[in-house]
């Protein structure tokens, strides 16, 4: 089973340059053994998740989405990282199968138009299946979105088990209003369980991926560069899975107790659907 780690300083800055001898790993509380090891900078494969629901026709959000994903396309190395484009209302759709011209996807968002519900977990979790079925070990959902899910039969949590089950990192990108921004000093709402602060950070969280909110361009040029930073760079351990179904957490830890650690949160062995997700 392999794992992507992602390792950041103290002020958030990636460490590279980490051996193998540097980590821990534990299923369930056990230590395991790490059988392969790589750090080498190697092409990434990023399924990016389009939002084109109603509530993304307001406030000037899908242009900011498309810059969004301009600025992700514009750090992907053509002809040899690849992308692919699906979008979601109630339903989801392909709109780009995987390529390594990035500029393809980019002209596939000038069509799009907001239209209906959003159900928003149903659509990660089906992009999530699709990309576990594809084979190479550093493939990344980029989710973009404003955040709202009104559709959905699955919850947060239960698309969490889904994806960390089949070790799809999921990296989400909401584009908000500055009034929608929380953490800062403009925003309305600024409750602590609020979806963007709450479930999908979780869900983020959970596969070894990360959220970013983007209220200004600046923001979303950042975060573009992070992810794909992060998605060509990270760690890679494999290691000898627990033949016991059920949920297994997952802890890697580093020596260095200055430095974080990201990681899938557990994985699922047998036919048994994990139902305790570890914070």
């Amino acid at each position: 089973m392999t794992v992507n780690v992602v390792v950041q300083d103290r002020n958030g800055r990636l460490v590279t340059g980490l051996s193998r001898t540097d980590f821990e790993l534990f299923d369930a509380g056990e230590p395991r053994a790490i059988a392969d090891f790589r750090s080498e900078p190697a092409p990434i494969s990023i399924a990016v998740l389009f939002d084109v629901s109603g509530s993304m026709d307001v406030a000037a959000k899908l242009s900011a989405a498309r810059d969004a994903v301009k600025h992700l396309a514009s750090w992907l190395e053509p002809g040899t990282d690849q992308v692919a484009l699906f979008v979601f209302d109630t339903r989801l759709q392909e709109l780009q199968s995987f390529t390594t011209e990035p500029a393809g996807v980019v002209r596939q968002l000038n069509s799009l138009r907001p239209f209906g519900s959003t159900s928003l977990y149903d659509a990660i979790a089906e992009t999530g299946r699709q990309l576990g079925e594809r084979r190479g070990p550093r493939h990344a959902m980029v989710v973009v979105t404003d955040g709202a899910d009104n559709g959905s039969r699955r919850s947060a949590r239960e698309v969490s088990e889904i994806a960390s089950a089949i070790d799809v990192p999921v990296y989400i990108l909401a584009v908000v209003s500055p009034l929608d921004h929380p953490g800062t000093e403009t925003a309305v709402n600024r409750a602590p369980d609020s979806a963007l602060t709450g479930p999908l950070n979780d869900l983020a969280r959970w596969t070894g991926g990360a959220l970013f909110i983007a209220s200004a361009p600046a923001h979303a040029s950042v975060a573009a560069r992070q992810i794909v930073t992060e998605l060509r760079h990270d760690y890679l351990m494999t290691f000898e899975p627990s033949a016991r179904a059920g949920w297994h957490p997952l802890v890697v830890r580093t020596h260095d107790t200055n430095l974080a650690v990201r990681a899938r949160n557990g994985y699922v062995a047998g036919s048994r659907v994990g139902r305790h997700l570890q914070d």
